[in-house]
């Protein structure tokens, strides 16, 4: 539930978003995810956080960073971190939970409504903090991908869950192909 007049702000966990609509089988139109909420609330800021290999010359992700960077979203970016794990495999890691909650508390006071695009239970806490806050909070996840992209517990703490797939017909557009050069991971 929206309210015209409510000052809003979005948080999106790129990872966490991407690996959910893949999983669903569209890729977002940030454009249109952004016109959509909007029209809901009094949109005062929307975050997007991923982390990025900078040892790579080309990221998948940088045409999308820099888009996001020029329409109207606040980028929050760190380098991710590349290991081999103990089975020799590359693996990237670039957690931005700590980012994002921290954004979000110091946000808060100046919001009445929080849009979370992510179904990580770790953010439970953080959620139940905006709540005592004042804030109402709405996360945007699947329970529609095998497994489910949400956790259980952050659902419940929740104020609102809006399920990721319908909103699909608002926000979506099919996957495009990736090229040659794309290996898609997007950790």
């Amino acid at each position: 539930m929206f309210y015209k007049d409510e000052r809003l702000a979005l948080f999106i966990d790129g990872s966490n978003l991407y690996a959910a609509a893949k999983a669903l089988g569209f890729d977002i139109d940030y454009k249109l995810l952004r016109q959509e909420f909007e029209r809901r609330g009094k949109l005062v800021r929307a975050f997007y956080y991923t982390a990025l290999l900078e040892s790579e010359e080309y990221s998948p992700i940088r045409p999308l960073v820099d888009w996001l960077n020029y329409n109207g979203f606040a980028m929050v970016t760190k380098p991710a971190k590349e290991y081999t794990d103990s089975m020799g495999r590359r693996k990237v890691k670039g957690n931005m939970d700590i980012e994002l909650a921290v954004d979000a508390m110091e946000l808060a006071p100046r919001l009445d409504h929080i849009v979370l695009f992510s179904g990580d239970g770790d953010f439970r806490p953080l959620i139940e903090s905006l709540q005592r806050q004042g804030c109402r909070v709405s996360v945007v996840s699947t329970i529609r991908s095998q497994p489910p992209m949400i956790a259980d517990e952050l659902r419940r703490q929740a104020d609102n869950f809006i399920e990721l797939d319908a909103l699909r017909e608002v926000i979506g557009r099919p996957p495009r192909e990736p090229r040659e050069d794309e290996n898609g991971d997007d950790s």
